[in-house]
């Protein structure tokens, strides 16, 4: 059975989990906290960085690899389109959310609200908190609002687009944030219908279980 390296909370463990639920691939999840990792994990994934998967002799590390190779393995239901503009826009989207919404929400917002003070004893700097949420985040939703059109972010059906951005919208709902319904209507609705599809909901209700959150 393929195994999954990293721990729940990661925005990038969580997209790996979220192709594998879609495809209806079982796997295991092996626990690893991405700090002071061992040699053993760094041969499998040599920045250090979770997550790292193995299939068998197949060792990969980067959640965008990953999910690559799992699209090619198991090619249904498909998550890169078969259109070539709309595949583009797809890989687009997954790298929008893999920075510019993660280099905000993560270490910004998720960091200093549950992370710092949970793990590292290290007070919320609410200063950063507040700066991202209140002049970061925007125009980040502004261009998404005006990108979406309807349920999909690429196309007519759901993609490894869709799971690069609502996969970091779970880390901000973890943190106690939402979309303001009022003044990005299309991509408050998005998060949460994406949010429902199964492959998240089962890990939104595991990981908010794991904070102690109802």
């Amino acid at each position: 059975m393929p195994t999954v390296y990293g721990v729940n909370a990661s925005p990038f463990v969580r997209k790996v989990r979220v192709a594998l639920a879609e495809k209806g691939v079982a796997y295991d999840l092996e626990p690893v906290i991405p700090v002071n990792v061992s040699d053993e994990f760094r041969r499998m994934s040599p920045l250090g960085k979770i997550p790292a998967f193995r299939d068998g002799d197949h060792v990969l590390s980067d959640s965008s690899i990953i999910c690559a190779y799992l699209e090619k393995k198991h090619p249904e239901p498909a998550l890169y389109p078969a259109d070539p503009y709309q595949h583009a826009r797809a890989l687009w989207f997954e790298e929008y959310g893999d920075t510019a919404l993660a280099t905000v929400i993560g270490p910004k917002i998720f960091f200093q609200r549950i992370v710092g003070p949970a793990f590292f004893n290290r007070p919320t700097e609410e200063a950063i908190v507040t700066k991202a949420v209140d002049e970061e985040l925007p125009p980040l939703f502004d261009y998404l609002e005006k990108e979406l059109s309807g349920p999909c972010i690429a196309g007519p059906a759901f993609s490894i687009g869709d799971i690069g951005i609502a996969t970091q919208f779970v880390n901000l709902r973890l943190a106690g944030y939402e979309v303001d319904a009022s003044r990005w209507p299309r991509l408050a609705a998005y998060a949460a219908a994406t949010h429902e599809r199964p492959s998240f909901a089962a890990l939104i209700k595991e990981e908010k279980a794991s904070f102690g959150q109802a």
